[in-house]
This record gives structure tokens, C-alpha cells and sequence, in this order.
């Protein structure tokens, strides 16, 4: 691994709209690979800690005068459509100038760079994170160089510069996806899809329309990934079936390799099935990619093992910002104590009322908590409205107490900017309250001392591995 040369982006001119985690790392690297760079956020905080952290860019909104830029790269989070166009997103498009993510810009100094480096693309509604990390495990195991970020952070263009034999894996959200225009993953995968980020897309088929980006410009030597398990997902995998790249199809219900503890659940099967194709496509021997699903530590906020005490195990499970993720946690645990609420998807919880039977008592946090009393309360769940979270994590400590449920899930299916920054934050809350509660017994619990489960999961046996290290250039600068 090694950094990028200083003048590759030299002679070019970059806006960059957004100054946050993915914003200021993009205009940082823009600016060290020779581009000159305008930046600018509408936050005035943001804007002072630009220029007090030497990024070398020029601090400009790029809406205020000429848009003579080579292409703007607009944080994702900032919509350039739907619900309404920023202003430096509608001066882009009136101007005839591309707007872009980080990850295009990352592809593009790669292959400036010289290096044949692969990529790797995952998406998906849920366990797009998981999924990223755990390929990342696999291949780092192997000895292969490796760089992993994007959505799951860091940021793209934080990345180093990797070898000929290096893989780029990369988390993909929606909203990267739409801002593609070079780059082609030699391997892909689109893991499922339930309604979500409607406001930014329109409705559910442009959604989808968005994730399939994910697949553009691959070859009949690259490897497309589909989920088959929820019905949007085979939709995409009929159109998949008409493209040239090879297909693998992919289900959490067909298991075959064994599972390590921070895999729980048929999603997490799911996941580890993705990784599996991925990784023996990109060259990875089945004994490494065992081994690496056995050995896999998780992530912060997914499912997450905090602490048990006196018998009462709290799962940091803030990463669930809607419902269908919330599903995935819930249904691994008989009987709980669940903590949820936030700001609510459309939907709400309603799709969960078959697993409400598990669920003890809910304590309620939150903006639309109200809107989840209404729901709890037809289908006779117990719950309290408790408002903030230091109020729901020792109110649901003496519920589990009373009840006998051994577990306390914090899986909110919601998200979090009511009450905090971000799931991070919220989660980063949950695990400091947990570990304060007092107890006759505190045991300190990491998945990695878990039993290894019997769970397992399967990958469709591909006739080759993917192209050798060394071979020609997928695209150009």
C-alpha cells in the first residue's frame, strides 16, 4: 500500500458540497492529488473546521458565481433530485457539470495511478456493513492487500493507493450508487431490498433502480451477487440473468460452512453467503474463508454483545434504522426486553407484529413513540412511554428482572436525529448506560469468547476464480 502521486488530478478543478465524513476526507485528497478545490457546507461550524484543518482548499459556495468546475462531488447524504435539489446540485446540472461520489473519484486515481487493483461493491437495504467487513476478514486472512470503506467509512478517498493484487471492498449505499460514472466492480452484490430512503428516490421501483447501479458496466468477467430471499431481489435477479456478467444467486436459508457467534440469524446467512462468492471469485481458498467466518468479530452497533448482568445480556443493536432490520434481531431471541423508537420509516413497526409474541415489554424512546404505542397497543404488547434512552436502559433492566427475559435489545427501527448525531452516538449511549447499571454480577461478554454456533452458510461454487493479479486494466482514468 502506498499514498497517491500529487498530480494526478493536477489541471482539474473540484467542488465539493458537504464537509462531513465523507466531504472534508474527499477534499483533502482531491487537494493532495494536485486538483484545485472549492468547498463549501451550509454549516458554518463545518465550514470553520475546514479551514482550520490545512486541507488546501479554497473555501467557495459553488452556487454563488460561474460553475466552472470539472464535476462536483456532493456528500451523499445531500440530495441532488428528489425531495429537492440543493442549489449547488441544480447550478451542476444547469452548468452541464457531473456530479459525483468519493468512490468515482477513488476508481479514477487508481486506475491514473497505474494499479490494477479490483473492486468490490456491496449494497443492499441491510448488511451491506456487515457484508463489507466480513469480505474484508476473509481477504485480509489470505495475506491479500486490502482497503475497506466508503459508506462503512473510512471514506473513499482516504484509501491508500493498493497494488496489482490489492482488492478495494466497498460499502455502497443508494445514494453513491445514482453518482457513478467510470467505475466497474469486478464484483457486486445486492444483498435484499425493503422500502427505504422513499423521499430520495421517489417510490420503491426507483429505489431499486438506484441499487442496480451497483451492476453498471460489468463484463462477462466480473461477478454479479443477488439475494433471493425477498421478492424485489428476484426481480432484479431475472434482469441480472439477461447481462453478461457471471451470476450468483444468493439465500440466508441454504446453509453449508459454519458460522462463528457474531453471525447470527438467517440474514447474517445471507450475509456470509455474499462474502463467500465474493471472496472465492476473488481468489480466496474455502479453508481461509472458513476461517474467516468462524473468526469474525462483528461490528459495533450490529448485534453487538455489551455486557451481562446478573443474568440479563444488552444487545446494542442501533445500526436497526427500520423495521426490516429491526426483524433481522428480533428474531433471534425467544423472549426480550426491546427498546425502540426515533424518528419512524414509513411503515412504522407494523411488519412486526409476528414477533411481538417475543417480546416481554418495550420501552418506547423518541419522537414517534407514540406512533408505536398505537401499534403496541393493538396487538397487546406491554410497553412504557419512557422518552430518552437513560431513561429506557435501567427501566429495562428491572423489566427483564420482572419478566425473566434474559435479554435487553436496543434494535430501535428508527432513526436516531431526534436524540442524537447519528445510530453511532446512539449506540456509543446504550453500551456506556449498560455498563453503568449496578449488579451483584457484571460480566463482561465480547462475541469473540462466544460459543462458535452451528449455524451455516453456502455460496454457489463458481467454475473459475476471478481474473489473476496482473491482468489488463478495468477502465481508465
Amino acid at each position: 500500500m502506498s499514498t497517491f502521486p500529487s498530480d494526478i488530478f493536477a489541471g482539474k478543478r473540484f467542488a465539493v458540497v458537504g464537509l462531513g465524513k465523507n466531504g472534508l476526507p474527499a477534499a483533502r485528497g482531491l487537494a493532495a492529488m494536485g486538483a484545485e478545490v472549492l468547498a463549501w457546507d451550509d454549516k458554518e461550524s463545518a465550514r470553520r473546521a475546514a479551514a482550520d484543518s490545512g486541507a488546501g482548499v479554497t473555501l467557495r459556495d459553488p452556487a454563488s458565481g460561474p460553475f466552472d468546475v470539472d464535476a462536483l462531488v456532493l456528500s451523499p447524504g445531500i440530495p441532488h433530485r428528489l425531495p429537492a435539489p440543493h442549489p449547488a446540485a441544480a447550478g451542476a446540472r444547469a452548468a452541464g457539470v457531473p456530479i459525483l461520489t468519493d468512490v468515482e473519484l477513488l476508481y479514477q486515481a487508481v486506475r491514473a495511478a497505474g494499479s490494477r487493483a479490483r473492486f468490490a461493491g456491496i449494497t443492499g437495504t441491510n448488511g451491506k456493513s456487515t457484508t463489507t467487513a466480513l469480505l474484508a476478514h476473509i481477504l485480509d486472512g489470505t495475506g491479500k492487500p486490502v482497503a475497506a470503506g466508503a459508506n462503512l467509512g473510512p471514506a473513499a478517498l482516504s484509501l491508500p493507493l493498493l497494488p496489482h493484487d490489492g482488492v478495494y471492498v466497498l460499502e455502497m449505499s443508494s445514494y453513491m450508487l445514482e453518482r457513478l460514472a467510470t467505475l466497474r466492480f469486478d464484483a457486486a452484490a445486492m444483498l435484499n431490498l425493503s422500502a427505504d430512503h422513499l423521499d430520495r428516490h421517489g417510490d420503491m421501483a426507483g429505489y431499486a433502480m438506484a441499487k442496480r447501479h451497483v451492476f453498471d458496466r460489468q463484463t462477462a468477467a466480473d461477478l454479479a451477487v443477488i439475494g433471493v430471499d425477498d421478492a424485489d431481489s428476484r426481480a432484479m435477479a431475472d434482469w441480472l440473468g439477461t447481462r453478461p456478467a457471471r451470476v450468483a444467486r444468493i439465500s440466508g436459508f441454504d446453509p453449508t460452512l459454519p458460522l462463528g457467534p457474531a453471525l447470527p440469524g438467517t440474514h447474517n446467512a445471507q450475509n456470509a453467503a455474499a462474502a463467500t462468492a465474493m471472496a472465492r471469485f476473488l481468489g480466496a481458498p474455502d479453508e481461509a474463508i472458513a476461517a474467516g467466518l468462524l473468526r469474525f468479530p462483528g461490528l459495533p452497533h450490529r448485534q453487538q454483545r455489551i455486557v451481562t448482568i446478573d443474568g440479563v445480556t444488552f444487545v446494542n443493536d442501533s445500526k436497526a434504522t427500520n423495521a426490516d432490520a429491526s426483524e433481522r434481531a428480533l428474531v433471534c431471541y425467544d423472549r426480550l426486553i426491546w427498546i425502540a423508537g426515533g424518528m419512524a420509516k414509513e411503515g412504522g413497526i407494523e411488519p412486526l407484529a409476528p414477533l411481538f409474541p417475543r417480546v416481554a415489554k418495550a420501552l418506547l424512546i423518541g419522537r414517534d413513540a407514540p406512533q408505536f404505542a398505537e401499534t403496541l397497543t393493538r396487538n397487546g404488547v406491554k410497553f412504557d412511554t419512557v422518552g430518552t434512552l437513560d431513561a429506557a436502559v435501567p427501566a429495562a433492566f428491572a423489566a427483564a428482572k420482572a419478566e425473566g427475559a434474559p435479554v435487553v435489545l436496543l434494535s430501535p427501527a428508527c432513526a436516531s436525529w431526534d436524540q442524537f448525531t447519528g445510530y453511532d452516538q446512539r449506540g456509543d449511549r446504550f453500551a456506556e448506560l449498560a455498563r453503568a447499571l449496578p449488579a451483584p454480577i457484571v460480566a463482561a461478554q465480547s462475541v469473540s469468547t462466544q460459543a462458535v454456533s452451528t449455524q451455516s452458510v453456502s455460496a454457489p461454487v463458481l467454475p473459475a476464480a476471478g481474473p489473476p493479479a496482473g491482468a489488463s486494466p478495468r477502465g481508465g482514468a
